[in-house]
């Protein structure tokens, strides 16, 4: 009996397909094509040829996804998954696990280059650098948001899907994630548990309730010893045991954060940070420094100490529970102030700035990036020297583009690897106003 060949309007879900892999695109999965119709798929490499099962799409698509099941001609830098949730159909946190460590690295320069190279016209060499502490890619991960099954324990979703895996651990947690012990309770009443370990040692869970259940938790007694527990309610956090904060490490010194506040999740990544930005920028004393969606104050902190009491460094910061913690980490730096805002209101608003001129310029801003109306605002304000640290490298590469329309470019670029497994690399930029003709 013969088989007609599979017509594109024929690939439904759950169809297996044979496609030789192309090219890999930002968003953890690869490019091929399948009669003329893009298909990205997980799970494979770049050169491979596999089977692949459609997950998303169908006839009329302008694109499909699928996730490869089978591997008919391997890549050298496919290696066993260390994790057996990392598959197909199961745990969606990792992207890479099936893909060797340096060759890891090497596909998320891909993806960087070709993001700089499509938005902003920038062909420019790119590294991923691993971060301190980091060996072979595991164990890694100090903050871990679960979801709570129908049973009341914690899982983890699939890829791009509100469905739940049930895992015994999560292989880039690291250690004192799983020494908490949240993965052996159960959680009646919960929607998600985030589990802290603070590098310092701290620890807590923060436990966000289902609407309309009630919550219990009984567990919570028994886990580890010092780990503090607090509830997201309405109104704020409500403690039920210990500190609503936690002690972090970076830079030679400690940190508050407040639970369910932001933080670096790689125990290497807030140096390496702070390194890269402070090369970077090359503050002097006496400077005026904007550091821009500053958060707890980490960049701030560094920066007040190069520019000495002669300088000044506005640290400006929407969240107001991140502000609160910001200036009890800036208590003692007179040079240092903390404004309450979002930024392109604080931006507009000169009295309120205080200055009319910036030196030097820190944005770490969100995912979607800083936008048309901040690079505008920041231009205007004539920094020497802007580092930009972007956790997106598309939103990066566009925002490099406006930039490079108010006359400044790209003068470096360092990636970091702080999310091994993951596709996501962090990046800092340094960007100087471009010489006059």
């Amino acid at each position: 009996m013969t088989v007609p060949p599979t017509t594109p309007a024929q690939l439904t879900l759950g169809t297996e397909v044979e496609l030789e892999v192309g090219p890999v695109a930002h968003g953890g999965h690869c490019v091929a094509r399948h009669e003329g119709r893009v298909v990205f798929v997980r799970h494979a490499i770049p050169g491979e040829r596999v089977r692949a099962r459609i997950t998303e799409g169908g006839e009329g698509s302008r694109f499909l996804r699928a996730d490869a099941v089978r591997v008919l001609e391997p890549s050298p830098d496919r290696v066993e998954q260390p994790c057996p949730y990392a598959k197909p159909g199961r745990c969606g946190g990792c992207d890479w696990q099936h893909v060797a460590l340096p060759a890891q690295r090497r596909l998320k320069a891909q993806v960087v280059q070709e993001q700089l190279r499509r938005l902003a016209g920038l062909d420019v060499p790119v590294e991923v650098e691993a971060v301190p502490g980091d060996d072979d890619g595991l164990g890694w991960r100090t903050r871990v948001r679960f979801a709570v099954d129908a049973e009341a324990r914690l899982a983890l979703r699939k890829h791009r899907s509100h469905e739940l895996v049930r895992i015994d651990r999560c292989r880039i947690a690291s250690p004192g994630v799983d020494e908490v012990g949240a993965n052996d309770r159960s959680w009646p009443g919960a929607a998600e548990v985030e589990v802290v370990a603070a590098a310092s040692g701290d620890r807590a869970v923060l436990v966000s309730p289902q609407p309309g259940r009630r919550l219990r938790l009984p567990g919570a007694a028994d886990l580890a010893d010092g780990t503090a527990v607090l509830v997201e309610g309405e109104q704020g956090t409500d403690r039920v045991r210990g500190r609503t904060w936690l002690r972090e490490q970076a830079a030679g010194r400690e940190w508050r954060v407040g639970v369910g506040g932001f933080w670096q999740v790689h125990p290497g990544a807030a140096d390496a940070l702070v390194g890269a930005v402070l090369l970077g920028l090359e503050p002097q004393p006496g400077e005026t420094v904007l550091d821009l969606y500053a958060g707890v104050g980490l960049f701030a902190g560094a920066l007040a100490h190069r520019v000495g009491e002669a300088g000044q460094v506005v640290a400006v910061e929407g969240d107001r529970r991140a502000v609160a913690d910001a200036r009890r980490n800036l208590h003692g730096l007179p040079q240092a102030r903390i404004l309450d805002g979002s930024v392109d209101r604080v931006l507009a608003a000169p009295a309120r700035l205080g200055v009319d001129r910036a030196d030097l310029v820190v944005l770490d801003p969100p995912r979607v990036g800083a936008r048309a109306k901040v690079v505008g605002q920041v231009a205007g304000l004539g920094p020497r020297v802007v580092a930009y640290v972007a956790c997106d490298p598309a939103a990066l590469a566009r925002d490099l583009a406006l930039f490079a329309e108010r006359g400044y470019v790209l003068r470096s670029l360092r990636a970091f690897d702080m999310f091994p497994m993951t596709q996501h690399v962090e990046c800092v930029a340094v960007l100087a106003q471009a010489p006059a003709d």
